[in-house]
């Protein structure tokens, strides 16, 4: 009976507290997104002010921020003229004086005041001419009963200038929640946690930590209540996603590759072009495993670029051609699809070259493939006979039929959203396991929330024989001598790109920046004796992709260009990455561009250039990209700078927005919720014991909002 009373009341419209109209209601919801008691509930103050006890005046000093007095107004006087109007109020207490002063609603302030009458204040304190003094503080007539201050901290809500305007400022917000607490017992808020858990991270009951978080009696207790709702937040977001990854493998059909057959050893033992690393051969069993289980994979695998992450990506594809469907008796087909064309293309040349002795067909599809070679490929993917088709986003366009897809890959994860993988599952009946790659590095506490319902794997190592790239900065004084060491790379044979930043609040800025930045750079390398390809936003497809594939066979010694060649171009000759105004980048964009370079055998180079005037934050940015080529160093640090809600490819994951936790400061907490769990899943998937009733209750009362509730 409990929960369906707490189901009740908590579901209750918010026009259902006395003094909230339909109006105000309205405006609630539209506002500040509060439909119903659940929501108020879970509408957190921002901040706190002490007014549990009253202080005397003399103990007010240089470092009280606030303060609450009680006192007696000896005189007010109004001083000044027109705009330097301004009352001054004196209130006395038996050890000192305390100036108020107000210099707006002076008039209305002057006749509210009674000289000789006690009152209490409260306020920020500074000191002007040495005396403490309190700009428009809040000012009450004094009763004894006020005598020892309130007997909790006092909540501040935000809103916002609609709600004001209408009576619902941060006060009344406070006043609403406080009439709802006080109608609330345990049996509304029943707990959600097992009381192992409760006992074992010696957390406060769900009920005491709803009412502690609005109006704490102490600070301790507010830290207790915010410590547990921290933990519960974790908890169950952690639940949503291991228990999607739970059902996932355990009901999703998947394809079985029972074998490893010759196309991947005959390509292991002969065609590899350099040995594997540990890592490579660790993520390669992690996926042998996955394929092999009859449940269909979706794993993520990341690896800093270069790391080698496209040989796994074959290796597995090739072991998917050496399995047969069992009821076609026909070797399975596999997938790559590429976010830009260029990168397609160089996925497609890359690994035409490493499989040409190999009875193997693949194909390309972009959106610039010709009708009739368009129909060929349509043909061969529908008729089975083709191994691999590798493309853009046009290789999951309805049209697209496969006999028999065994196994897809996605590369750059950060460029699709979740509605294009999962128009690849729909590919056959039973889905293709899928990879998921990335060369952005994803915080470990990242990977555990945005991305909980894949497996995931991390090539940790560089294949032997890559060399780090060497990161300098340099100020903008120094072009000369950076241009100067340009030629001397180039007068050995190789290439250097030259990016400029994207100011995304002007395209015309950045076509101007980008041009001046050009001709700059013709002036140091003039043509004939040097070639210079340029790459911007404002080209046609065609002009950016003709530009692009000069620089990539050699035609040309420069790209000049702003980040469109983050992801995906492959140059092992290029070794100089020159970056202008580097400040203006990201952590991670730095990260990305710098990738593009140190592809071959050769030492390669990455210059930062920026004006002498840094933030402290820019040049945290800069160090660590000199420090270290460690992306996942580079990524955890990007996380801590810039907060989970601004890294990439996060924006669609709905499970970041946490109203308390955060996973940068909180990152031990998340850990000791996923591994909470784990063991739960572990030993009672279905929540059948006693003590994990009062988890099941609250998964099943959140009527569809969790993965959990929908399939249970």
């Amino acid at each position: 009976m409990a929960t369906s009373t707490s189901s009740h009341i908590l579901n209750s419209p918010v026009e259902y507290l006395t003094g909230i109209t339909a109006a105000k209601g309205d405006l609630l919801r539209k506002e500040l997104g509060i439909f119903n008691f659940k929501d108020l509930l879970e509408y957190y103050p921002f901040r706190h002010i002490d007014k549990t006890r009253v202080d005397k005046i003399s103990s007010i000093g240089l470092t009280t921020e606030y303060a609450q007095v009680a006192g007696t107004i000896t005189a007010k006087n109004i001083l000044g003229e027109k705009q330097n109007r301004r009352l001054l109020v004196q209130i006395m207490d038996e050890t000192g004086m305390l100036e108020l002063v107000w210099f707006q609603g002076i008039n209305w302030v002057e006749k509210m005041l009674v000289t000789g009458n006690k009152y209490l204040v409260f306020g920020k304190t500074g000191f002007f001419n040495g005396k403490p003094q309190m700009a428009h503080p809040e000012i009450e007539p004094y009763s004894p009963e006020k005598a020892g201050g309130k007997s909790y901290l006092e909540p501040i809500y935000s809103s916002t200038e609609k709600l004001k305007t209408r009576g619902l400022n941060g006060r009344a917000i406070g006043k609403f929640t406080l009439d709802l607490l006080n109608r609330l017992t345990v049996k509304e808020l029943p707990e959600n946690l097992p009381e192992t858990i409760i006992s074992r991270y010696k957390l406060i009951s769900r009920f005491e930590a709803t009412r502690q978080i609005h109006f704490p009696a102490s600070i301790q207790q507010y830290e207790q209540a915010l410590r547990r709702l921290k933990f519960e937040e974790f908890f169950i977001a952690q639940w949503n996603v291991q228990f999607v990854k739970r059902k996932r493998h355990r009901f999703s059909k998947g394809h079985i590759f029972s074998t490893v057959g010759t196309l991947f050893n005959e390509f292991y033992e002969k065609h590899l072009p350099f040995p594997l690393t540990e890592a490579q051969k660790r993520v390669l069993k992690e996926i042998r495993k996955d394929t092999a289980g009859g449940h269909q994979m979706n794993r993520l695998l990341q690896g800093d670029v270069g790391s080698g992450k496209t040989i796994v990506a074959l290796l597995s594809m090739l072991i998917s051609a050496d399995n047969r469907n069992p009821e076609t008796g026909e070797p399975f087909q596999s997938l790559l699809m590429a976010p830009t064309e260029i990168l397609a293309q160089q996925h497609y040349a890359g690994i035409c070259d490493l499989v040409k002795q190999l009875p193997v067909t693949v194909m390309l599809l972009t959106g610039s493939t010709k009708t009739k070679e368009r129909k060929e490929i349509l043909r061969s993917c529908a008729d089975g006979s083709l191994t691999i088709l590798i493309g853009t986003h046009a290789v999951i366009e309805d049209h697209v039929q496969f006999r028999n897809l065994g196994f897809a890959v996605v590369d750059e994860q950060h460029k699709f959203g979740v509605a294009q993988r999962a128009k690849l599952w729909a590919k056959n009946t039973v889905p293709p396991h899928i990879l998921v790659m990335t060369a952005t590095p994803i915080p470990r506490t990242l990977a555990l929330t945005a991305y909980g319902d894949l497996d995931y794997s991390i090539i940790d190592e560089l294949p032997p024989g890559r060399k780090p790239v060497n990161t300098v900065h340099r100020y903008e004084q120094a072009r000369p001598q950076v241009m100067d060491f340009i030629k001397q790379q180039l007068a050995l044979g190789r290439q250097a790109y030259i990016i400029y930043p994207l100011i995304e609040e002007s395209s015309k800025l950045d076509y101007e920046n980008l041009m001046k930045g050009y001709e700059e750079v013709k002036s140091f390398f003039p043509e004939p004796a040097y070639w210079i390809s340029m790459v911007h936003g404002k080209q046609d497809a065609l002009q950016k992709e003709t530009n692009m594939q000069r620089f990539v066979q050699g035609d040309t010694h420069i790209m000049v260009s702003t980040t469109v060649i983050e992801v995906g171009v492959n140059v092992p000759n290029a070794s100089v990455m020159v970056i202008e105004s580097a400040e203006k980048f990201g952590l991670s964009q730095l990260h990305q561009l710098r990738g593009r370079v140190g592809r071959g055998a050769e030492q390669s180079y990455c210059i930062l250039l920026t004006g002498r005037k840094l933030s402290a934050d820019a040049r945290e940015r800069i160090n660590i990209m000199v420090r270290t080529n460690d992306g996942f160093l580079v990524a955890e640090k990007d996380l801590e700078l810039r907060g989970p809600g601004e890294m990439e490819g996060t924006r669609q994951s709905g499970i970041l927005h946490f109203k308390l936790a955060d996973i940068v400061q909180d990152k031990a907490m998340l850990e000791a919720a996923k591994l909470s769990v784990e063991q739960i899943i572990e030993t009672d998937p279905e929540l059948l014991s006693e003590e994990n009733s009062a988890l099941k209750n609250y998964l099943l009362l959140q009527k569809g909002k969790t993965a959990w509730s929908r399939i249970s």
